[in-house]
């Protein structure tokens, strides 16, 4: 079947802020889908209101609104465009919920727009959890016992006919939310109020527990012939009980028999076309009892989902862009395959490798949060890494979690007390994989791991296998001792060389300088979706200890972009939109870009944004290697917030070329002593401040300062540990828990100035130039962190001498830290004083904001500044703004009930919203000047 030519415009609904359980994948996913129905010739429209996102960038589509995700602004945008169908599916429920809402209004029959790529007949048969229930019992699926209930009393007579252990599913949420497992009666009455309140239309399933049962999810692609193929299978390495976003998953599935997988593969096929009419993408989620096989449906998601973005990269085939060219009329087989491009896209996707996803999550920002894992999805972000086998992919996966290990284990931060591993074992926590490996490494039997958690034996064998080895390793003294074949096998079931030289106590530089002597180096391999078997015209590169090598440099001049790996508070989706633009510029200039990133969820790995990508971790020893076989002319840091920042010295160390601010700047602004004397020397004011090594030393500071101060590490991102303290006691327990959790850092203590108000200012500077890009002034009062403040722009209520102040400042400290590129500068003013708190050379979590609310491509300018290409003066920059633009943060509180929600200078929020006012006296303005704090929340 052919395009649809009725359909010339198509409006795609976007999924709002990121919060847990819905976060940048759907940036992914609209992205690839607006692509690629304007690669057909399609008018796209589309809405969102985050303005961090690549999808709400002009290039993005033809017309984009920065908007509520509300039925009056989808009836104004119908008003204004002549939209011919609505695409709803790559929005997340986000975007489905205001789709159904607005059909329930009549607003696409007024319009006379149609739904595509979706059928909410099917979606509401899906998200109705008795519904689905009956239906899978009709077309023979087995599903665990379940009832419906709509009352209290419902939910218990439930309880009683299924009895315990039970299940509690609300219908119509996102990411777990208010579901849970109960264990004993006494749990059921306040797990059953939970549900019911968090369901929006108050109804929850009350469901048989199938605990300890494997579980696996597909994707899956149909069109309007109904042709069905599956993408991906992908198998969670914990058991059922976890939720997905919150498990370690592995792809293609290890633990499958064939039968077993063609009974799945049957299933869920018959299951996606017995749901409606519609063609693009599904999820379908089963579960399997390990003894028999048998096999039961648990839910299915007639949409793009959240696993949608990582079957693409694990893959290479492109799902959401597919899916949106099903959705107007096109059928699989006359689609090509996008990587091979000379394949037909009903060609299904084959691995020759592993991969592994592992969530990322900031429990240390919620303080009072329940660890323990369920059915409530808790994770801010997650990694993905490539390898030839499972324990490489894994190890890998470790690697790029940004919370300092080498790898699984080895690496000084093993456990050694058997009663605490088998406990923590047991009540699953986010480090459970860890304490899995050390209990097998304290000699743990492998049938009492599985009995604690019910994970599969073929993964326990998998990780004893590094137990074994890591006990060989530890009979030599020397890296020279190692036998060469040995070396080979280590590197290739994933070890870094800190590891290995953690194992036999020595460095690291001892460790690699000998492997390579061996010629035991990385070599690259192609994610080509066909194991090989067509040639792949997409340069998308993973790394192992192969002998042949498939990543082949040219002669071009080419500069590495890094990434900032995976999502958390304080380091979001806003640095993976820098990035993007910072290639774009990078090819714009004529360079080869190249990226390296470990986040599925992104735009910037997409295979087809940079000239060249390695999806690796962005830890140094993978790093290294890619330089060495690329000989770039530099990289760039300032783009992936901290997580590139913090290589600087190492790359500093090896002589390897930064673009824009060099290592020095970059450490003088980090060094709170040094940048106050920069300060000093340049007439700016600072807050009186001290760095301390020891407690001692900081209680002298605190006092010289005066209370209260602000206390904080050096060198971390979103405000972590930083906390206003205003006694001894207060700044001694906190120091002490600084150094116990951050050894080797500096504590800076800072005057807290009380009352202040606060504003930053985002700049460009050339080495002779600065741009001021924007100056927002932020509602609440210092005191808060300013991600998890509402910031105006421009300011609201700041004098014009505060504001030249500001500026002045700026152009001082940009030229005395001989900035090129970006510099974000916070303040505070007190009685018309400015004091410079912080300035940060790199990209800010504000940077896309303000690119957003003005309309100019700063990244785009300061990326060209940066690697030397143009200087301000090339530029005609006009910014357009009319009235004010306002960041609203938003939480994800609703995961941790009993979580301190009292805000300060740890930042807490998951995502942020933009809205556009036209004056001060607007409704929405005036609600958050009412709301804001008098008073310090401590």
């Amino acid at each position: 079947m052919p395009l649809d030519t009725s359909i010339r415009s198509v409006l795609i609904i976007g999924s709002g802020p990121i919060i847990i359980g819905q976060a940048c994948e759907f940036d992914y996913s609209g992205t690839q889908a607006s692509r690629s129905l304007r690669e057909e010739g399609i008018e796209v429209t589309l809405i969102n209101s985050n303005p961090a996102t690549i999808m709400t960038d002009p290039m993005t589509a033809d017309h984009v609104y920065l908007e509520p995700l509300t039925v009056a602004s989808l009836e104004m945008i119908l008003q204004e465009r002549q939209i011919d169908a609505v695409l709803p599916t790559m929005g997340g429920q986000t975007a489905l919920n205001l789709a159904i809402e607005a059909g329930k209004q009549g607003l696409w029959e007024k319009y006379n727009c149609r739904l595509i790529g979706v059928d909410l007949n099917a979606i509401e048969l899906a998200e109705n959890r008795e519904a689905f229930r009956q239906h899978m019992v009709d077309i023979g699926m087995k599903v665990a016992p379940s009832f419906i209930a709509n009352s209290f009393l419902e939910g218990k007579e439930a309880a009683q006919k299924i009895g315990y252990p039970l299940v509690i599913r609300p219908s119509y949420t996102l990411g777990g939310t208010g579901g849970g497992f109960v264990h004993t009666a006494d749990q059921f009455d306040e797990a059953l109020r939970r549900g019911l309140n968090a369901s929006p239309t108050h109804e929850v399933l009350v469901e048989k527990a199938v605990l300890g049962w494997k579980e696996f999810e597909l994707e899956l692609l149909r069109d309007a012939n109904d042709n069905v193929i599956i993408i991906c299978t992908v198998e969670n390495l914990d058991p059922m009980g976890i939720h997905t976003g919150d498990s370690i998953t592995v792809a293609p599935a290890m633990t499958l028999s064939d039968t077993a997988y063609q009974d799945m593969r049957d299933s869920a096929i018959r299951m996606m076309r017995s749901l409606g009419n519609f063609a693009g993408g599904c999820n379908v989620q089963f579960a399997q009892n390990p003894e028999n096989e048998e096999l039961i449906a648990i839910e299915i998601n007639p949409r793009v989902s959240r696993s949608s973005a990582l079957a693409s990269k694990a893959t290479g085939y492109p799902i959401a862009k597919i899916a949106a060219k099903l959705a107007i009329g096109y059928t699989l087989d006359e689609l090509k395959n996008q990587v091979t491009q000379n394949t037909s896209a009903l060609f299904e996707p084959t691995l020759d490798y592993v991969i592994v996803k592992m969530p990322r999550w900031n429990f240390e920002k919620f303080h009072g949060s329940d660890h323990k894992l369920g059915l409530q999805m808790k994770s801010v972000g997650e990694v993905m890494a490539i390898g030839r086998n499972f324990l490489e992919a894994l190890q890998k996966a470790c690697q790029s979690q940004e919370n300092n290990r080498y790898g699984l284990g080895a690496d000084k931060k093993e456990w050694i007390r058997t009663s605490d591993i088998l406990e923590r074992l047991e009540l699953v926590s986010d480090d459970r994989i860890y304490r899995l490996k050390d209990a097998l490494r304290l000699g743990v039997p492998e049938r009492t791991v599985y009995k604690l958690t019910l994970i599969d034996p073929w993964f326990i064998r998998q990780i004893k296998r590094l137990v074994k080895m890591e006990e060989r390793i530890m009979r030599y003294n020397v890296a020279e001792d190692i036998p060469e074949d040995f070396f080979r096998e280590l590197k290739e079931v994933g070890y870094s060389d800190a590891q290995i030289a953690w194992l036999l106590r020595i460095d690291e530089v001892e460790v690699t300088r000998q492997r390579k002597k061996l010629g035991i180096v990385r070599t690259y391999k192609l994610v080509d979706t066909c194991a090989a078997e067509f040639e792949a015209k997409t340069p998308y590169y993973y790394s192992t200890f192969d002998r042949e090598n498939e990543s082949i440099p040219s002669n071009n001049k080419k500069i590495v972009v890094l990434g900032s790996g995976p999502n958390r508070i304080g380091q979001g989706i806003e640095f993976d939109y820098c990035c993007v633009h910072g290639i774009l510029a990078i090819k714009e200039a004529g360079y080869e870009a190249i990226m390296i990133n470990c986040n599925p969820e992104t735009v910037s790995t997409d295979f087809d944004i940079a000239d060249k990508l390695y999806f690796e971790p962005v830890y140094w020893e993978h790093i290294e290697e890619i330089l060495e076989l690329e000989k770039p002319e530099g990289v760039i840091v300032q783009l992936g917030g901290q997580t590139a920042l913090k290589l600087a010295e190492k790359f500093h160390e090896k002589g390897i070329k930064i673009f824009g601010s060099d290592f020095t700047s970059m450490d003088l602004a980090e060094d709170r002593g040094a940048f106050s004397d920069l300060l000093k020397d340049n007439d700016i004011p600072y807050p009186r401040y001290g760095a301390a090594v020891d407690t001692d030393e900081a209680l002298r500071i605190a006092n010289e300062v005066t209370y209260p101060v602000l206390v904080r590490p050096s060198y971390v991102l979103g405000g972590q540990r930083m906390r206003i303290v205003i006694n001894d006691d207060e700044l001694e327990r906190h120091v002490l828990s600084i150094f116990k959790h951050m050894p080797n850092n500096k504590v800076l203590i800072d005057q807290f100035l009380e009352r202040a108000k606060e504003a930053e200012i985002d700049a460009i500077c050339d080495g002779e130039n600065v741009h001021i890009m924007g100056i927002m002034e932020l509602i609440e009062p210092a005191g808060f962190h300013s991600g998890d403040s509402s910031a105006v722009l421009p300011t609201y209520s700041l004098s014009d001498n505060v504001l030249e102040q500001m500026k002045q400042h700026t152009k001082k400290l940009a030229m005395a830290l001989k900035i090129k590129g970006l510099i974000n500068i916070q303040f505070a003013i007190k009685d018309e004083h400015v004091y410079v708190i912080e300035a940060n050379p790199r990209a800010s979590r504000t940077t896309p904001f303000i690119a957003k609310a003005y309309q100019v491509p700063y990244l785009n300018i300061a990326t060209q500044v940066m690697i030397g290409a143009k200087k301000l003066t090339d530029f005609e920059i006009n910014k357009k703004l009319e009235g004010y633009a306002i960041k609203v943060p938003v939480f994800s509180f609703n995961k941790f009930p009993n979580v301190d929600k009292a805000l300060g200078p740890e930042m807490k929020s998951t995502g942020e919203a933009i809205r556009f006012i036209e004056d001060l006296k607007d409704p929405f303005f005036m609600e958050l000047e009412r709301n804001r704090s008098v008073y310090l929340t401590r």
